[in-house]
């Protein structure tokens, strides 16, 4: 089985360019070869679907097989101006336009550090960027600018889908002692000791800088950070079936996403701007 699904463009015997487009299940994917990095980019929804430091497993996961139209389920959806159900339409999707849409590529370019691309998605009275940064490390930092004469509300996140041996094998540290809220039960909860997720999880903790993904099977531990964040939400569906996903596909994944405004909205005047960053590197 490949490591993942975009494997074989990185198979491929002949030289690659840096940075070059490819056509994929229906998308335009921008594949990226750096010394220090594999990555690719679909341009629906700017979305980071793969990303590997040479020498290493792929560390984030994405689904074998994409809808036809829709969101593709793995790699980091930007989820945005609202992040989970929207507060009044029903009929609206879940986690927002910008995952659905074509982004443009501002920029794109290496240097000895890795690649930094820029993406931008402006819909009605919004500007949204997404700045990455890849090498050795990743670096995602969503920017959105609210360019109407009146006061909006959002909510955003990024989504990261952490490829993983097996959820049974693996464990989050950095939120122990930490008061949350299990959205499964629908109750507070306080960790004790390290966060397993086998078996289902949906926790959100608040002002959480980063937490550690241990990973023995793999030998590694990721560091995963959140930043000025208000969430660090950390789901997995357990046994509930997902969509066009296998029953195996579920088992090589956990989330752990950097969220804001997903109680009562971030407000912002004309002219303000919002912030989200995630973060992440490895310790072993």
């Amino acid at each position: 089985m490949p490591e993942h699904p975009l494997h074989r463009f990185f198979a491929a015997r002949r030289p690659r360019p840096t940075f070059e487009w490819e056509r994929y299940q229906q998308r335009d994917v921008l594949i990226i070869d750096h010394p220090l990095c594999q990555a690719a980019f679909s341009r629906q929804g700017a979305q980071l679907l793969h990303f590997q430091p040479t020498g290493e497993r792929p560390w984030l996961w994405c689904a074998e097989q994409w809808p036809q139209v829709g969101a593709i389920r793995g790699g980091v959806p930007v989820c945005w101006p609202w992040y989970g159900r929207h507060p009044s339409e029903d009929l609206w999707p879940a986690h927002g336009w910008a995952r659905l849409l074509d982004w443009k590529l501002m920029d794109s370019h290496e240097d000895a550090q890795g690649v930094v691309l820029k993406w931008r998605l402006e819909l009605c009275d919004w500007q949204v960027d997404l700045e990455a940064r890849l090498g050795s490390r990743m670096e995602l930092s969503l920017s959105t600018e609210h360019q109407d004469s009146e006061p909006c509300q959002l909510s955003h996140a990024l989504l990261a889908y952490w490829r993983i041996s097996d959820v049974s094998e693996v464990a989050l540290s950095g939120l122990e002692d930490i008061e949350g809220y299990d959205h499964l039960n629908r109750q507070a909860c306080r960790q004790e000791g390290a966060l397993k997720p086998k078996g289902g999880c949906q926790r959100v903790y608040s002002g959480i800088p980063g937490v550690q993904l241990h990973d023995p099977a793999w030998q590694r531990q990721l560091c995963i950070d959140t930043g000025d964040s208000d969430d660090t939400v950390v789901w997995h569906p357990g046994s509930r079936p997902l969509l066009g996903v296998t029953g195996r596909e579920c088992q090589r994944f956990v989330c752990v996403e950097a969220a804001s405004g997903s109680d009562d909205g971030l407000s912002l005047a004309p002219g303000q701007r919002a912030h989200l960053s995630l973060q992440a590197h490895r310790l072993s």
